[in-house]
């Protein structure tokens, strides 16, 4: 079954069984390698990498991102 499948299906799982259910994903993750954790970061790096390319994204320079995040921390 691939992953599409799945997440179509478990979306239709009543909320108690989603949550169940990501739960039991999310601690699967903590069983990870270290070469799976680094591979993981880098299939995120180029999905990510992959929206910028296709204008999926709105990129926010890091000055405006670091003004926002003091401004929210005072």
């Amino acid at each position: 079954m691939d992953p599409t499948t799945i997440e179509r299906e478990a979306l239709h799982l009543p909320v108690s069984d989603r949550a169940k259910l990501a739960h039991k994903l999310l601690l699967s993750l903590e069983d990870m390698s270290e070469p799976e954790i680094e591979q993981a970061w880098l299939d995120e790096a180029e999905r990510r990498a992959a929206e910028i390319d296709q204008g999926l994204v709105q990129l926010i320079p890091a000055e405006e991102v670091s003004r926002k995040a003091r401004a929210l921390l005072r």
